[in-house]
């Protein structure tokens, strides 16, 4: 994936003079303030940071912000067809419909929840093997991430959303009908695999329709609407299962993902886009190329004696490059790089003065760009026989260039307009050129970086906790003391959904609040370790939450106390799951896609071992010590925060030094 490369998080203006530390975050000593996750966010006057050590009459006006001043990061093509420059309705509409998706396809963990006896009753099985349907449901989440992610970066998202709706519905049907323990079983491990497109890929999704500082708030929705279905699903289908049976459960998700399939076909387009930084002020192309010799610059920067005649007006972004050299007379030509072309590898430039050429030629040899150079003119002395009076690009368009064909050009400035009815296309073809199985194994080489590591386990648990917690309520409340009918057990999740639509506004608006707040502290620098402030939440709420459920259903205390306490920590999961993941998008979006298969990969790895054990050791056991365990888990956890935020920017500049992604691009 070339846009995962250390150009695409080079920001937008002259580098600001580096600090040791500020509100307590270490700079990196051999990176400075430029390190992949950094953004120019605010400075002072709603200016950017540094644009007053510019020199006399540079422009301030190259960088494009929203109507409060905020600079846009990613800066946006002047194209209509870039997804950052939808119409808000229609950003919108597929915020909502994939979270109507991740609703229901988050709700299938816990939804037999309520009729864990009801299902044993039917198939003569016990409760541990009927939690076990729970954690091969994740199993089939796990598998589908696997897939989905490397499909998704090659061919596009919107393919995925329609393919795993569609298997969502089928295995939804099949699982109301059938016939055996063993295909329930089956069709659980199907239906996660339908489902994993609303967990690994809408945070990416979103990232691609959302600027960062709307972001927080849009994943805090989705993050909301996932983790909400947790809570709410459970809670009606608990009214379902003891007036219909719990098959009727899976025929109404069926019904209700089959319309979904229509929502997703008409208000989910493809995001996939060829994107182009436009930073005001950056070196020349000539000047970013390494092995070119200070000869070939100073015959570049002269025309007939005259210097600076050749500036480059445009410098390298994350997804591509696009040069402009002009020369006296307003020749101009342009070339354009995307996705495809890896510019992070050794560039070498190479000159042919007698021929009239110039190659640049990357470091393994498969992409290069030739200038065709015209001939000197006939009235130049022999002193200046080989000098560039004027520069003509051979490839003049992304057509020209090697890799860009076919629905390439579609998503790029160099596209034509996307009509409504051109956005309703499923398949595109291949629209990158990654290799699969290097795309498959990408998500497992983010574990070496510190910051997706960290998102990871707290995602993980904040999930897990709540499929625990699913795989509980029947055991604690539908026994003594309680004696909850299976209505009664699923309207306790009306604690928890309560407590999870809070957590969510929280972790989404507050989290927002608090980082331009910090951004602006910090003479205008944003950096993603001011989301982990919300960690101070997430370790209190959930660890309390979790301790005292446990030990006040082992004290059989009145119904309503584990019941508030199952809400503080569903309040506590969600700020946790929100927290992680934009987290992990800010530090590395170039690499979100394989983040958030990363994160849900683990997630149900974990889901699957604790269905694995946790109804024997609750049984061995009691609540008090279970719960009280995981607490401690938690808060130890949560407590590795304080060196990530300490150090993060410097584990971040070392990622980028070991680049261990970009090895197997």
């Amino acid at each position: 994936m070339t846009d995962h490369t250390q150009s695409s998080e080079a920001k937008y203006s002259t580098p600001v003079v580096a600090r040791r530390s500020h509100l307590g975050i270490l700079s990196d000593p051999q990176s400075g303030e430029e390190v992949p996750g950094s953004v120019l966010f605010i400075g002072k006057d709603n200016e950017p940071l540094g644009l007053d050590q510019l020199e006399k009459g540079k422009s301030r006006d190259g960088l494009k912000r929203g109507p409060n001043g905020v600079i846009l990061d990613p800066q946006p093509d002047d194209h209509e067809s870039d997804p950052l420059n939808w119409p808000r309705w229609r950003r919108e509409c597929a915020l909502w419909t994939i979270g109507l998706y991740s609703l229901i396809g988050g709700g299938q963990t816990p939804i037999l929840a309520a009729g864990f006896n009801d299902v044993a009753e039917t198939y003569g099985v016990t409760i541990p093997e009927v939690a076990l349907t729970t954690g091969v449901y994740m199993l089939g989440l796990a598998i589908g991430a696997m897939i989905v992610s490397p499909f998704a970066i090659i061919y596009g998202k919107r393919p995925l959303y329609l393919v795993g709706a569609i298997i969502f519905c089928a295995a939804s049907l099949w699982s109301a009908a059938s016939p055996s323990y063993i295909s329930l079983v089956i069709a659980r491990v199907v239906m996660g695999i339908g489902v994993s497109p609303c967990e690994c890929l809408p945070s990416s999704y979103l990232s691609e329709i959302f600027y960062l500082h709307e972001r927080g708030f849009r994943l805090g929705i989705y993050t909301l609407l996932l983790l909400g279905g947790k809570n709410l699903v459970p809670l009606v289908s608990g009214v379902i299962i003891e007036t219909k049976g719990w098959r009727w459960v899976f025929w109404i998700v069926g019904i209700i993902i089959g319309a979904l399939v229509f929502l997703l076909f008409l208000f989910v387009p493809e995001t996939y886009w060829v994107r182009y930084a436009h930073p005001p002020h950056r070196p020349s192309l000539m000047h970013r190329i390494s092995g070119i010799t200070k000869s070939t610059l100073s015959i570049l920067s002269r025309e007939n004696g005259k210097s600076g005649a050749l500036p480059a007006t445009n410098g390298m972004g994350g997804n591509g490059c696009e040069q402009t050299i002009r020369d006296t007379s307003n020749m101009e030509g342009k070339v354009c790089e995307g996705r495809d072309i890896d510019m992070k590898e050794e560039i070498e430039a190479t000159s042919n003065l007698s021929t009239g050429s110039l190659t640049i030629q990357s470091g393994a040899g498969t992409n290069h760009l030739q200038i065709a150079l015209p001939p000197p003119p006939a009235h130049s002395s022999a002193k200046t026989k080989n000098q560039l009076p004027n520069l003509k690009p051979k490839h003049s368009t992304l057509a020209d260039l090697p890799g860009h064909k076919g629905p390439n050009i579609r998503y790029t400035r160099h596209g034509p307009k996307a009509s409504f009815k051109s956005q309703l296309t499923v398949w595109n073809g291949r629209l990158r050129e990654d290799n699969f199985w290097k795309a498959m194994i990408r998500p497992l080489l983010l574990f070496s970086y510190p910051a997706i590591l960290w998102s990871t386990v707290v995602y993980s648990l904040s999930v897990v906790w709540l499929i625990v917690l699913s795989e509980t309520v029947a055991h604690i409340y539908q026994r003594n003391p309680y004696n909850f009918t299976q209505l009664q057990t699923g309207m306790v999740y009306i604690s928890p959904f309560i407590g999870g639509v809070l957590g969510s506004a929280v972790a989404g608006r507050l989290s927002d609040v608090i980082v331009k707040f910090m951004a602006k502290k910090n003479n205008g620098l944003y950096e993603p370790e001011f989301r982990l402030v919300m960690s101070i939440g997430v370790m209190f709420a959930t660890s309390a939450g979790l301790m005292g459920f446990g030990w006040s259903a082992y004290k059989q205390d009145f119904w309503i106390i584990p019941t508030v306490f199952f809400g503080i920590i569903s309040f506590g999961c969600s700020l946790g799951s929100t927290t992680a993941i934009t987290f992990a998008v800010d530090s590395y979006r170039q690499y979100a896609a394989e983040a958030l298969v990363t994160l849900n990969f683990s997630k149900n790895i974990l889901g699957l071992a604790f269905s694995l054990f946790w109804n024997d050791w609750l049984e061995a056991s009691n609540s008090k010590v279970c719960f009280l365990a995981l607490g401690g888990i938690q808060l130890f956890c949560l407590l590795w925060t304080i060196p990530l935020y300490i150090f993060g920017k410097r584990m971040r500049a070392w990622t980028v030094r070991k680049n261990l992604m970009g090895r197997l691009e």
